[in-house]
Formats: C-alpha cells, sequence, structure tokens
C-alpha cells in the first residue's frame, strides 16, 4: 500500500478511469470485428488505433495519462481473447468502476528505500512489505473499493527453483476439505470453518439495506448523494474485512502444512459445478477451497516441496482405507460409518484423508467392489 498527495491520486484515478475505457472500447472492436466476418484485430492493431484515436477532439483527454497503461490493457484484452478461443477461460467482459481497478507499467519504474516512481505520477511514499530482488518487469497499481492504492512488483531473478523432494509416504500429507470442517489431515489435524461471512452476514445486511434506501432510482451512482457513497463505504469495508480475515487464515493454514511436510495431498474437487448448488453455493464460497489450493501449489513451488491431486471420481469417503471395501450407501449427512467388511467405523473426513493419501502416493488398498 502506499500514500499519495492529492495531485496523484487525481492522476491515478485518472488512469484508472482511461484505462478502463480502452479495454471495453477494445472489446467492443474486436467483438464487432469477429461478428461482423470472423476476422481478429490485433493488439498491434488496437494499439495503433488507440493513437489515432487520442488526436481526435472528443478523446484528447486520454492524452492526460502515460501511454503505457494504455498499452498493457489492449495486451491483456488480446490475452483474454486467446484464453478464451483455447478453452482457458470465459468471454471477456466489460469492466465496471465499482469493481477493482489496476493498470499496468511494463517499464519505467524506479525504486529506493520506501519510495516508489511511477511514469507520469512520479515519486511517492508506501508501505514495502517484502524486498525485491532483480530486474523490475511488469508493475501493476490497482485500488480498492474501499479507496486503497496499491502497487505490486513483479521481479525477475536468476535464483532458480529448488529440487522438488522425494516424495514419501512419512513427509506426505493427505487432505480432505469440506463445509462443516474446513480441512481434516491424514495425520489427524483439524482446522475448523471459521465462517467468516456467516459470522458478519447479520451485520453486512443491516448495513446494505441502510444503503438500498439511500439510493435513488433513475440516478447515476456519480451523482448520488453523499450519505449513499459514505454508506456504500461502510459496506465495502466490512467485505473487506471478510476478504482479508479470509486470507489470513488461508495463508496461516497453507503455510503451516507445506512447512510440515513434503508432499501435500488433495482431491480435485468441481468447483464451480458445486457452485450451483443454492443451498451449498454460500457456504462454499466462504471457505474457498480453490484459493486455499492456489496457496498451497505456490509455496510448494517456492520450497521445492510437491503438490498433487487426485481425481475428483476417486472414491475417497465411500471406501474403508482400512480394507478397500465402497459403501454406496453412503449419504452426506452420514458423518461416520460402519464398513461392512472389516467392521471398523470410519470417521467420514479422517477417512476420505487417509484414502486421499493413499491414493496420491499409489498404495491405496485392494478395492473389493467397484463393479458390484
Amino acid at each position: 500500500m502506499f500514500f499519495i498527495l492529492m495531485e496523484q491520486k487525481t492522476l491515478l484515478n485518472k488512469t484508472f478511469g482511461c484505462v478502463r475505457f480502452a479495454y471495453n472500447w477494445g472489446l467492443n472492436e474486436k467483438t464487432k470485428a469477429y461478428q461482423t466476418d470472423k476476422s481478429k484485430v490485433s493488439c498491434f492493431e488496437l494499439i495503433n488505433r488507440i493513437t489515432l484515436l487520442k488526436k481526435q477532439e472528443e478523446f484528447v483527454w486520454l492524452n492526460e495519462i502515460h501511454s503505457q497503461p494504455l498499452q498493457m490493457a489492449m495486451r491483456n484484452l488480446d490475452n483474454a481473447f486467446t484464453n478464451f478461443f483455447n478453452k482457458r477461460g470465459e468471454f471477456p467482459n466489460f469492466k465496471k468502476k465499482s469493481n477493482n481497478q489496476s493498470f499496468q507499467y511494463p517499464q519505467g519504474v524506479k525504486l529506493k528505500d520506501n519510495q516508489v516512481f511511477l511514469p507520469k505520477i512520479g515519486w511517492t511514499h508506501f508501505y514495502n512489505s517484502r524486498e525485491c530482488f532483480g530486474e523490475i518487469k511488469t508493475v501493476t497499481v490497482s485500488k480498492t473499493p474501499t479507496n486503497k492504492y496499491f502497487v505490486s512488483i513483479l521481479c525477475e531473478t536468476t535464483i532458480e527453483k529448488p529440487t522438488k523432494k522425494p516424495i514419501e509416504d512419512k513427509t506426505s500429507l493427505g487432505i480432505d476439505v469440506g463445509i462443516k470442517t474446513f480441512a481434516v489431515c491424514s495425520d489427524g489435524q483439524v482446522f475448523e470453518n471459521q465462517k467468516y461471512l456467516s459470522k458478519s452476514l447479520k451485520n453486512l445486511k443491516k448495513e446494505q439495506r441502510t444503503l438500498a434506501r439511500r439510493y435513488k432510482k433513475g440516478v447515476k451512482i456519480v451523482e448520488q448523494s453523499k450519505g449513499y457513497h459514505k454508506q456504500r463505504m461502510v459496506v465495502a469495508k466490512l467485505h473487506e474485512k471478510v476478504s482479508n480475515q479470509r486470507n489470513d487464515f488461508l495463508h496461516k493454514v497453507s503455510t503451516k502444512l507445506v512447512n510440515q511436510y513434503d508432499s501435500i495431498i488433495l482431491e480435485d474437487l468441481n468447483v464451480k459445478s458445486m457452485m450451483k448448488n443454492d443451498k451449498l453455493s454460500k457456504a462454499i464460497s466462504d471457505v474457498s477451497w480453490t484459493k486455499f489450493n492456489a496457496f498451497l501449489q505456490y509455496k510448494c513451488e517456492w520450497q521445492g516441496k510437491n503438490y498433487i491431486q487426485i481425481g475428483r471420481f476417486v472414491p475417497s469417503s465411500k471406501m474403508c482405507n482400512h480394507c478397500g471395501h465402497i459403501n454406496k450407501e453412503l449419504k452426506l449427512k452420514d458423518r461416520e460409518w460402519t464398513c461392512q467388511e472389516c467392521q471398523r467405523t470410519n470417521d467420514r473426513d479422517f477417512n476420505a484423508s487417509l484414502n486421499i493419501k493413499s491414493f496420491g502416493l499409489g498404495t491405496q488398498p485392494k478395492i473389493h467392489n467397484v463393479s458390484h
């Protein structure tokens, strides 16, 4: 997070607005070209069109900001289209002012102690959360809905990734994530679901009702009353607090597990499909399994640990970890069940974590009744 003067704040907000306009304008241009004759407009052509657009009297205000963020917006748009056509992402959406705002610099940024130099913005103080090593590459400036400004610096270093550690049974951990309990590990560790959103829901509903009452129909957001914008900030801060609490919890749990074990094994869950369940979607969103998996993955890469995912159709909960018998009658409400083969009583989540570890290591017990 960094601290800016009023003139710099004005220029930053202008840059956010110009970049948002350029991205939406480019998205419209590419969409029209594809719908007309299936042609594709490259990012270089869009950059040339932006240059011509800036010379028009109607869009002369685009010259008030640095050209690099506009060019990077066209590159990001082109990457979004490429990912969509390669089936690695969804069709790009138009950017809204109400969402997180950001722009990028590919060069020209400098660092000195607790100061950062941004082209055309100038030198400004910032809170340096970690030391930067190597050559500065892409720098992203962002603004949250609570009007906090952040700068994220991507550096290229000559440091090689550590060699992956061997996958062994003693240094491996299976993790079963859930809603009732956030995570149950094969070593017996249990992390309770903190339910940050649920705990704040009552207060959130109250403040959002107040915000809805202050909204004037037919009036643009920028023209709403001071009371509306003040209340909007109250709601935004509540959402930010929930997000910060959740991220703090996920970071602490993921760091602890990666530090303890050389191999982390999880189940590949189809979270997107699970979110379509109206009764569970809010709870699934609150636990944030996808972000937890991402945290584990990059932290394993940093430390040379192994991140392993098993198939989503593996019967981790229904299979007895002792004899391999599959209980086809097991339901979601059953938290414990007794195996008909070995008469062993299994805790649903702990049994699943043991099976996840076994499948990840390839040492699962022989399955007796898969076909009948």
